[in-house]
């Protein structure tokens, strides 16, 4: 698997999102994504799941050293004490003794970035989580991450793919040495898939549409991919992309798109940030 080096995290630009997969069906989806060669699963604690990705993760038989497991903090538990219980109750459903990456996954407005940035210091410095970060801040809320953090974070989780615009928060993550994950790297699917400028590259390099979207993420400084899959045959697709490779015209082309901004996930409840606008 090809990794990003980031803050002293090496991520593999290719995982497994687990966000709507429950139970068994989750734990097979795990254990068969590991089998297939992903050494990367994400999961969170309000996707209600974690026990069972620990399950597969346990199932799959690859230790536990080569696998990189992300989980994340929901924002009404990032206050002090709020935080690391969370973290350790997070642990407790996986099965795991620590997570490679514990991330904050979403700002809270009422509650003090300092705080929640000291406390995630200490998850670390506990030995609850090997690297530490963020998703779905802004630049502006991510720069005040970084400053008030003792260690270096090691990523920004946002949604991504060539719909939307994330110059500004790719820039500012690449600036500090941070990876930028996308989430929903495939924009949902349906239009995405069919533009023509992904459907020429696909016929060119006898791959999918879903294999170029993936190939144009990963072939981008610092930017790792966790697209979900609900099919086994989804996760060997989204997986089998790395003996092929775009032209600077193709990815130019793909990047065109974002002319679009269109972001799927808006979160229009009080928790969201105001998101970076395009100049």
């Amino acid at each position: 698997m090809h990794n990003v080096m980031v803050n002293g995290a090496a991520i593999p630009v290719i995982g497994l999102g687990t966000w709507t997969l429950k139970d068994e069906v989750c734990s097979e989806l795990v254990a068969d994504a590991l089998s297939l060669g992903y050494r990367h699963v994400d999961t969170a604690s309000t996707y209600d799941n974690e026990r069972a990705v620990g399950e597969g993760l346990r199932f799959s038989g690859v230790p536990r050293d080569e696998v990189f497991v992300t989980t994340k903090v929901w924002y009404t538990d990032i206050a002090p004490g709020d935080l690391e219980r969370s973290a350790e109750a997070s642990l407790k459903r996986l099965g795991l003794d620590t997570v490679d990456l514990l991330l904050i996954h979403w700002p809270h407005p009422e509650i003090p970035l300092a705080g929640s940035i000291k406390a995630l210091n200490a998850v670390r410095n506990f030995g609850l989580a090997r690297h530490i970060g963020v998703s779905n801040f802004p630049t502006n809320i991510l720069a005040e991450a970084v400053r008030l953090s003792d260690v270096p974070l090691v990523a920004n989780q946002v949604e991504y793919h060539p719909y939307l615009d994330q110059t500004k928060v790719h820039a500012a993550c690449r600036a500090v040495g941070m990876g930028m994950v996308a989430y929903s790297p495939l924009g949902r699917g349906g239009a995405l898939l069919e533009e023509a400028v992904i459907g020429e590259a696909a016929k060119r390099h006898s791959k999918s549409p879903v294999q170029v979207v993936l190939r144009w993420h990963v072939q981008q400084e610092g930017v790792v991919a966790i697209p979900r899959a609900e099919r086994k045959e989804w996760l060997a697709e989204n997986i089998d992309v790395f003996d092929f490779e775009l032209s600077a015209e193709e990815m130019a082309a793909i990047t065109r798109l974002r002319l679009q901004n269109l972001r799927f996930y808006v979160n229009e409840g009080y928790h969201a940030p105001q998101w970076d606008t395009r100049d």
